[in-house]
């Protein structure tokens, strides 16, 4: 590493870490290259390849007998909760290396994933990781922020069985702007976290800002789902459509959220998840004291526009 290169760990002030400063760490991380593989705890199994499938609702008859499904690829080379990436990991350098210039909170990830072959039971997975690219500083509606990419590799042998491009937005929180007295001294509603919208989703909040709550559809086989994805959970057809829903419901359970703090939310927040109608599951939150609230109480969605761009479903207790 160059000499002239500072490290994110120096006392070097946050305000003195200019973008040059943050590129010039970007290029060392990614000079850095793959890092070295990292080999999965355990082989590919059966009992945790079912766990999945149950978790998931998945019922493809395929993957009851030796065959992993391929959405599973990250599951074998997780840490665990007292597992570690190492400190050669990429993500966590940029992560380190963003924070340490005041781009402190993450908006959003998201992920593309590419599969080479179907995994077997038996099989040792490795992964490695390098650093793709980071982008910026890009203006967003909550403040100023660094794109940053990744690429992991996983590997039977020197084998590629499958890939991911991992993207994380880490921005610097603007500050609150006092809205007077008209605010009543609420939340600042701007710092909500918003939704990553894509084109499996674009729809969906699409809809909302239209006052309709729409449920994905199969085209294929007629299956509705939710939250919507890019593959039938049933016929596994990708042609993908929606209905609207009528919106109304009852309450399955609930919970009380009292912390941590939520940004641009008051808490608490009571938050449902609901059988619609449609017989499909539906989370948001409620509106009203949550010591009025039972399992089995019929709910009607209703609508918090955030601002132009964004409104939320909210469920509504119907008396």
């Amino acid at each position: 590493m160059s000499a002239s290169v500072d490290s994110p760990s120096s006392v070097e002030p946050v305000e003195t870490r200019s973008h040059d400063w943050i590129m010039a760490e970007a290029e060392r991380l990614k000079a850095q290259g793959e890092t070295e593989p990292r080999l999965a705890r355990d082989a590919v199994s059966q009992p945790i390849i079912n766990a999945w499938l149950e978790a998931m609702e998945e019922t493809d008859p395929r993957f009851a007998d030796g065959v992993a499904p391929p959405a599973m690829a990250q599951v074998w080379t997780m840490p665990g909760l007292r597992g570690s990436r190492g400190a050669s990991d990429p993500l966590s350098g940029a992560m380190a290396m963003l924070d340490a210039a005041g781009y402190t909170s993450v908006l959003g990830t998201n992920c593309d994933q590419v599969y080479e072959r179907y995994l077997r039971v038996g099989e040792q997975v490795s992964v490695t990781t390098r650093l793709d690219s980071v982008v910026g500083p890009k203006q967003t509606g909550v403040g100023e922020g660094y794109f940053v990419t990744t690429r992991n590799v996983w590997r039977v042998g020197d084998e590629e069985v499958a890939s991911m491009l991992f993207r994380v937005l880490k921005f610097k929180p603007r500050a609150r702007v006092s809205t007077g007295a008209t605010d009543g001294g609420g939340p600042d509603r701007s710092q909500i976290i918003r939704p990553v919208v894509n084109r499996d989703t674009e729809f969906f909040w699409e809809g909302t800002r239209h006052g309709e709550l729409r449920l994905q559809r199969c085209n294929a086989c007629g299956e509705l789902r939710h939250p919507p994805g890019p593959v039938c959970p049933v016929c596994h057809a990708m042609d993908r459509g929606h209905v609207v829903a009528s919106g109304r419901g009852r309450i399955f359970s609930f919970l009380v959220h009292h912390a941590p703090k939520m940004p641009g939310r008051e808490l608490p927040v009571t938050i449902a998840l609901v059988d619609l109608e449609e017989g499909v599951r539906f989370v948001a939150d409620v509106r009203g004291n949550p010591e009025d609230l039972a399992v089995g109480d019929p709910v009607v969605v209703g609508w918090d526009k955030v601002d132009d761009e964004l409104t939320l479903p909210i469920w509504e207790v119907a008396r």
